[in-house]
């Protein structure tokens, strides 16, 4: 069985609007289930890859600040 994860994740969020991705992600955060982490990080990739780099140090900035806490 021939399982991409990414490719899964990708395709499920596909054509979502601002507010099912915000659902979607609020929902995976809350429900704290080690099982949504890896679509959660198929979503920063997305993220990640479409920020130029203002934005990427800004995330950084941001991830840093939160990991203090």
């Amino acid at each position: 069985m021939d399982l991409n994860l990414r490719k899964a994740v990708l395709h499920n969020v596909s054509g979502n609007d601002k507010q099912q991705l915000q659902d979607t992600i609020v929902d995976a955060i809350q429900s704290g289930e080690e099982k949504m982490l890896p679509g959660l990080g198929v979503l920063f990739e997305v993220l990640w890859n479409n920020a130029d780099e203002k934005k990427k140090d800004e995330m950084l900035g941001i991830m840093s600040d939160g990991l203090k806490e």
